[in-house]
């Protein structure tokens, strides 16, 4: 296993490439209205991060993915490609940013509203949200990568939502995905135990109905088989030798 211990100064790095990616985040957030296209706030996105930023967007051509940023809306829930799609009053978005700044990456996805949610939208992206704070709780040395798993999967059943099972975390560094897999769901006191200087992201991804999924043609666009609604949020996080440091703060967090 592939696992990478950063360096105080790789460390530095690594906050730097979190803050980006945050801030992409909270820029684009006056965009997402009814009648924007995905392929556009896409574009936005992408201007920002090569000419305000000075950084690489992760995922343009990263395995063949044609776009900059992921956008998944509704039932989709990871790895929507930015096309035509207009988003409507009503819609969810999850917006999942990756940004590269002097060779290291920063990872991070958010949900928005487009207008009013309803009230299951509201619901499930409640539940992922703290899920997702429930799972980082977990993190620091000694602890374990059941630990975050069980945590992540008893919040989110015990409000009668579904985990994914098929997608998870991973380490990041300069590598967009490193070992190890952080799994969403499982059994605490299992699995690697994590040290200080790791970084990995933990990104649940919860269904409003059942955690079954599929692929659909274009080989990446993920969505519930049942099509129910999908929420996902995601931070980076670096395990520290007193707990763990949360790398991909928005403004209004930091």
């Amino acid at each position: 296993m592939n696992v990478t211990i950063k360096t105080p100064s790789e460390q530095d790095k690594m906050r730097v490439a979190g803050r980006l990616a945050a801030d992409v985040l909270d820029m684009i957030a006056e965009y997402v209205k009814a009648g924007i296209t995905t392929g556009e706030l896409n574009q936005i996105c992408h201007e920002y991060i090569v000419e305000t930023q000075d950084a690489i967007p992760a995922p343009l051509n990263y395995r063949g993915f044609p776009k900059s940023i992921c956008t998944s809306v509704n039932h989709v829930v990871c790895h929507g490609i930015p096309g035509e799609r207009r988003l409507k009053s009503g819609d969810i978005l999850n917006i999942d940013i990756t940004v590269i700044k002097d060779e290291f990456h920063g990872d991070t996805s958010r949900m928005f509203f487009v207008g009013k949610p309803g009230v299951q939208a509201e619901r499930v992206s409640k539940v992922a949200f703290e899920a997702l704070w429930l799972g980082i709780e977990q993190l620091g040395p000694g602890k374990r990568l059941g630990d975050i798993g069980q945590a992540i999967q008893e919040h989110v059943e015990k409000n009668r939502c579904s985990v994914v099972r098929e997608y998870c975390g991973h380490g990041i560094g300069r590598v967009f995905h490193e070992d190890p897999q952080v799994l969403h769901y499982g059994e605490a006191g299992t699995g690697m135990e994590l040290k200080a200087g790791m970084t990995m992201t933990v990104e649940p991804m919860v269904n409003a109905g059942k955690r079954h999924v599929r692929l659909l043609p274009d080989g990446w666009t993920v969505v519930t088989k049942d099509h129910t609604l999908s929420a996902q949020w995601e931070h980076t996080v670096l395990i520290t030798d007193t707990g763990h440091e949360v790398l991909t703060l928005g403004a209004d967090q930091r």
